[in-house]
């Protein structure tokens, strides 16, 4: 019995501290990568481009590693729930599996908008950006979202607050994805918005991290 506890205990912080470097990868590749000025020319993002080749890779790097480790948390999350055979459980698996797809694929284009030739590569990527982060807001977050809210409310691994707020999340993305639908390119404090998601993994990880005592002499 004490060995399942301290396995339980080990796999809360673990995956706590996971949460909480995938939080601070993710901000600082968007700190060292901060896109090129907008309304850029073909001849400034080819120049945006070699001045700032290292820190856009670098900064893919990041924006791939962070979401892995969000995932893992999320699936940590879910395990220690017991949610594993619910739907709940199942979907925020499928949520999960959608955000690091949409995650992958803008981050290919970050690398793509690099190439210099054919000349039009860099505005051509960066219009797929564009179109990407529409994915984001429309299905990547609400699908991983909503699910995992559920999950939180029906178990005592984090306070109910964190499922309330998940569920709040997952509301606010679907209306900012819907609502700015027929703009191709996303409003910059729509963008800002996805920020906010980083926050409440921050929170939670380290929530978690704090109550791995409390929760691993929990029942199961």
């Amino acid at each position: 019995m004490s060995e399942d506890l301290d396995s339980k205990r080990k796999v809360c912080i673990v995956s706590g501290l996971a949460g909480v470097i995938g939080v601070v990868l993710l901000g600082l590749s968007f700190a060292i990568n901060t896109g090129p000025p907008p309304n850029a020319t073909s001849v400034e993002l080819m120049k945006f481009g070699h001045e700032n080749y290292a820190h856009i890779l670098w900064g893919a790097w990041m924006q791939a590693v962070g979401p892995v480790l969000l995932v893992f948390f999320a699936f940590s999350l879910v395990h220690l729930a017991g949610a594993i055979q619910r739907l709940s459980g199942w979907m925020t698996l499928f949520g999960a599996t959608i955000l690091m797809t949409v995650s992958l694929v803008e981050i290919t284009f970050y690398i793509s908008a690099l190439h210099a030739d054919p000349a039009t590569m860099p505005y051509i990527s960066l219009v797929l950006i564009s179109a990407v982060q529409h994915l984001y807001f429309i299905v990547a977050a609400p699908s991983l979202f909503l699910p995992l809210g559920i999950v939180l409310l029906r178990s005592s691994v984090l306070p109910h607050l964190f499922g309330y707020l998940a569920l709040a999340l997952a509301a606010v993305f679907v209306a900012l994805g819907a609502g700015f639908m027929l703009q191709l390119t996303l409003p910059g404090f729509v963008l800002g918005f996805a920020g906010v998601q980083a926050l409440w993994w921050l929170a939670a990880a380290i929530t978690l991290i704090v109550r791995s005592a409390a929760l691993s002499a929990s029942p199961a």
